[in-house]
């Protein structure tokens, strides 16, 4: 369900992954979550202070052959892995990757967890989500990695707060893939045409916004049609909607002024026309308003996935700038949509080939001469990736700072459990929307579903 900014191939997949996400939101609250945070509170039962990795590790058997679940898209990474390390025995298992909501690797986890065999050594999501459950009392399914499994000087390559949306109690339980970070995409040539600077804030962002209503009425500065909106607007917001607490603990409170402004803005900007309210990957969007985009804050991979695939921008003018701030924040922050994860098993019976493949795929910016089709959390292959990415000239900037810049700004308090938020925005919010209804005044129901949903889910939901 991630893309990036490398071109027409990872956008395509990218947009293939998304519309499908889109059909499934509207109509299936199931949908896994795409987003990130941390989550802090409890520990795996598998804890054990004694043991080299932190954990209760199954009997070792040096030079096993270690089953690794991926994707379609991951399949790459697996068959590279294979072929430079021959003398590790790999099993590559095809599957759905978590996508679209299917819970696959949880469901088959517990069906696992019951026989008492049959656990991937290693396996891929394309959510992040998998601690929230993979290390509750009675499961124990994954492996800590920050215990003395993987060395601290591998895990300090990783982007500042990678982990967190994996993070319990300081135990980290994955090793993050990708980063969907949000910059802000702008048309440096319309701008520069127009004598637009570049907006730093997002009250700027706002009082550019109505210039552009007035002075350029059709153009379009953001979209909101989308069921990721919230991981755009409201976590740059630091929007307290969706703080997880512990394993099965979540508070949330939309009152907060920090919701209340996001929603002002978002209301504002839908008002006077600048704010696209239809899908970034429908049809209508591209034929409408794909022209008209002055400005898009939004993730990494919306640079070849929305301008060179969906709407097809031409060369030489999209520009990514660091992402915006609000002026009263005390420190800056920016969201996140998407960025798979890896996930070690505790039951593995050769942790060091395990551990072998995951920090490998991990630390690469590509395989077979093929760039990955999505930024890497891990800082070096990042940097990498996102300079091949810009040898076709493409972009009208160096993209690099903005994208280095927002990696590091991923505010920490947007968390990842086991329910959906694109799902209940599309739910409440958006179906609200198109009724006519402010975002603002949807914010009493916006809390009420998640409160519903978590509480559902045997969450334990602290509200105002």
């Amino acid at each position: 369900m991630r893309s990036s900014a490398t071109g027409h191939g990872a956008g395509n997949r990218h947009l293939r992954a998304r519309t499908a996400a889109v059909g499934m939101l509207v109509g299936v609250l199931a949908l896994a979550a795409c987003s990130g945070g941390t989550t802090v509170g409890g520990t795996s039962t598998a804890s054990d202070t004694s043991s080299p990795y932190g954990f209760k590790a199954a009997a070792q058997t040096e030079g096993a052959p270690i089953t690794v679940w991926v994707d379609s898209t991951r399949q790459p990474a697996a068959k590279a892995f294979q072929a430079a390390h021959p003398d590790i025995k790999i099993n590559i298992v095809a599957y759905d990757g978590n996508a679209n909501g299917s819970n696959t690797f949880k469901t088959k986890t517990q069906l696992f967890d019951r026989a008492g065999s049959g656990w991937p050594d290693v396996a891929f999501t394309t959510d992040n989500n998998s601690a929230a459950w993979g290390s509750l009392t009675g499961t124990a399914a994954l492996a800590p990695v920050n215990k003395g499994l993987i060395p601290q000087a591998s895990l300090d390559k990783f982007a500042k707060g990678a982990l967190d949306v994996c993070t319990l109690d300081g135990v980290a339980y994955c090793l993050r893939n990708d980063l969907a970070q949000n910059v802000l995409w702008y048309n440096k040539k319309l701008m520069d045409e127009w004598g637009y600077t570049v907006p730093t804030t997002w009250e700027d962002y706002q009082t550019l916004a109505g210039k552009v209503a007035t002075e350029h009425p059709g153009y379009i500065v953001g979209t909101a049609g989308d069921a990721w909106t919230p991981e755009i607007y409201f976590w740059a917001a630091q929007c307290p909607a969706n703080k997880v607490t512990g394993p099965t603990a979540v508070s949330v409170n939309t009152a907060d002024p920090a919701c209340v402004k996001a929603a002002k803005l978002l209301d504002g900007l839908i008002a006077n026309k600048t704010m696209s309210t239809l899908s970034l990957f429908g049809p209508e969007f591209a034929q409408t308003q794909g022209d008209k985009v002055l400005m898009l804050p939004g993730p990494s991979w919306y640079g070849g996935a929305v301008f060179q695939g969906a709407i097809k921008s031409p060369a030489g003018q999209i520009a990514a700038a660091a992402p915006l701030k609000w002026a009263d924040a005390s420190s800056p922050a920016t969201g996140n949509v998407g960025g798979g994860a890896w996930w070690i098993s505790s039951h593995s019976a050769n942790l060091k080939a395990a551990t072998a493949f995951a920090t490998w795929v991990t630390s690469q910016s590509a395989f077979d001469g093929a760039l990955v089709p999505t930024y890497p959390a891990n800082t070096a292959a990042a940097a990498d990736w996102v300079k091949a990415s810009q040898k076709d000239g493409y972009y009208a900037n160096d993209i690099q700072p903005a994208f280095e810049t927002a990696a590091a700004q991923v505010w920490s308090g947007w968390g990842s459990p086991s329910f959906s938020q694109e799902a209940i925005w599309a739910k409440v919010v958006q179906a609200g929307m198109t009724k006519g209804q402010t975002i603002e005044s949807l914010l009493p129901a916006w809390q009420a579903q998640v409160a519903n949903e978590a509480k559902a889910l045997g969450y334990t939901v602290t509200t105002p």
